[in-house]
């Protein structure tokens, strides 16, 4: 099956689509420069203060005050206003996710990775380290195994009825006793 479109025109597409956005993101940048300087230019006004006397410095500075008390306020108002529409956008969501149900989880598929491949993701690429885990092990032999065995091969029932009641017990509590086990 054949895509519709090539690799070299999606990739041109996908260039043409930055250029156009990075544009974009620009002329938005400027525009909200633009806009703050406006709006600025318009509720501020500039500020004498030379030549006037010491009352009406002080009067200046009650108004300021004034202006900045009210401001404050809005401020507060605003940011309660915003608090409280997340904490309820917070419980919108959760509710959302209520009667969504139980979220499923996929099936994870086990990965096989080598010891060195795991460290070089863990340390990184330039760590060379390189790990035999089986050189490590120890080696055991098979002779060694049999000969710790006992051999002994017999019928249980006698074993069973030699150790049944108390002198089964007596004959185990000697033998434990004795060092060469009779």
């Amino acid at each position: 099956r054949k895509p519709k479109i090539t690799a070299s025109r999606k990739l041109l597409l996908k260039s043409l689509m930055l250029a156009k956005a990075k544009e974009e993101w620009d002329q938005e940048i400027v525009d909200k420069q633009a806009e703050k300087e406006r709006y600025l230019s318009e509720r501020i006004t500039p500020l004498y203060t030379s030549g006037l006397s010491l009352s009406q410095l002080q009067d200046l500075c009650r108004e300021l005050h004034e202006k900045v008390e009210i401001v404050d306020e809005e401020r507060y108002d605003i940011e309660a206003k915003c608090n409280h529409n997340t904490r309820e956008i917070k419980d919108l969501k959760i509710k959302v996710l209520d009667l969504r149900g139980k979220f499923k989880r996929p099936p994870l598929r086990r990965v096989r990775v080598s010891a060195d491949a795991m460290l070089r993701a863990l340390l990184g690429s330039k760590h060379k380290v390189s790990m035999d885990l089986r050189a490590n092990l120890k080696s055991v032999k098979k002779e060694d195994t049999e000969k710790e065995r006992p051999v002994e091969v017999g019928d249980w029932r006698k074993n069973v009825e030699a150790m049944s009641g108390m002198e089964g017990r007596k004959k185990m509590f000697d033998a434990a006793k004795s060092p060469t086990g009779q």
